[in-house]
């Protein structure tokens, strides 16, 4: 036991010396979950609902568009967690889009031939469990690629995009699968809400951002997984598996793509093939908007739902006063490069101090 603990404070050591949040096990839970990061973003959210709400009296911020800004942010944000995971590591993963459709045609192909949309529940759930273990299995193989072949992440999940995505196109000879989304699950997770008021989607989405959010900012794994975008080095002499972290962390950004991919089957009511090339662009901006550094070592969970809901409510928000699809892009363009300058100049003076 005096060992474990004797480990877990080297790390933590390490990761204080290179400017890194390796949260002492006594911080308070809500500085845990949140940090400094994610503040200066959250004031960006909050002026952006001032200045719509003033701007659109009546319009905006309506139950229904609250409705609609959370059920449309749901998927990304499934998505957001397990990138936050791998960017906290130094790593990225940009195939977090292709894995998806993949997970979803290949649930759907087994619902296709197995009842179609008059489907029943037990052939549903094997149906989700494919999904899953579809997303974890290729999570698994690109972090074996990053960890143990040292290829960069850059290149392994570049090149895991275009696989994932070619064999979606293979299995389903580029068309999305006729009949692979059963009534039942369009009509419950797709459409239904929870005690007539919360949609199903935003439920699935809140209790993933709460289940990893609590295991990133107050579990050993959450420790391990700063630790190493820290230094990975230092992580790996004070006798903790690099590689084996590495491989988690990326099965569960692969696990989390899994899930997103049955969200995005029931909510579209069918595969979405050609829908999704630009989410792994839209998750990586919402996690950087969020306070993560793309350096590795910081970034929270909750920062991450900021960040996931400042181009939701952005868009939501200019549709509302009559702004341009092309205007609404150019402004979450310019958010994210901001957000990206403010990192570096954190880092800047984190280094000069």
């Amino acid at each position: 036991m005096s060992e474990r603990r004797s480990g877990t404070s080297a790390v933590q050591t390490q990761a204080q010396d290179n400017g890194a949040a390796v949260e002492d096990p006594g911080t308070p839970l809500a500085q845990r979950l949140l940090g400094a990061n994610a503040l200066w973003t959250f004031l960006i959210l909050v002026g952006l609902v001032v200045f719509f709400t003033i701007a659109a009296p009546g319009t905006f911020l309506t139950q229904y568009d609250v409705t609609q800004i959370a059920t449309n942010a749901a998927i990304y944000l499934v998505l957001g967690v397990g990138m936050t995971f791998v960017i906290i590591t130094g790593g990225i993963d940009l195939s977090v889009g292709s894995v998806l459709i993949l997970s979803g045609v290949l649930a759907a192909e087994y619902v296709a031939h197995h009842g179609g949309y008059k489907a029943g529940w037990p052939t549903i759930i094997v149906g989700i469990l494919i999904s899953v273990a579809t997303g974890t299995a290729w999570g698994v193989l690109q972090g074996f690629v990053c960890a143990k072949a040292k290829v960069p992440p850059l290149i392994v999940t570049l090149g895991g995009l275009g696989v994932a995505l070619g064999v979606a196109r293979i299995v389903t000879t580029g068309n999305d699968v006729a009949g692979g989304a059963p009534n039942a699950l369009v009509s419950t997770l797709g459409l239904g809400k929870l005690f007539g008021v919360i949609p199903w989607l935003v439920v699935v989405a809140v209790v993933c951002t709460v289940a990893f959010g609590l295991i990133l900012a107050y579990t050993r794994f959450g420790r391990y997984t700063y630790a190493i975008g820290s230094n990975a080095e230092a992580t790996r002499r004070v006798g903790i598996k690099v590689e084996r972290q590495l491989i988690k962390v990326y099965a569960l950004s692969g696990a989390m793509a899994g899930i997103a991919g049955v969200m995005s089957l029931a909510f579209f009511h069918t595969t979405t093939i050609a829908g999704h090339s630009t989410d792994n662009l839209a998750v990586i901006t919402a996690v950087v908007m969020g306070g993560t550094s793309l350096f590795g070592g910081r970034g929270s969970i909750v920062g991450t739902v900021i960040g996931v809901f400042i181009p939701a409510v952005l868009n939501s928000g200019l549709v509302i006063i009559g702004v341009q699809q092309y205007w609404q892009d150019v402004a979450v363009g310019v958010v994210l490069v901001f957000a990206v300058y403010l990192d570096q100049l954190r880092r800047r003076s984190r280094e000069r101090s």
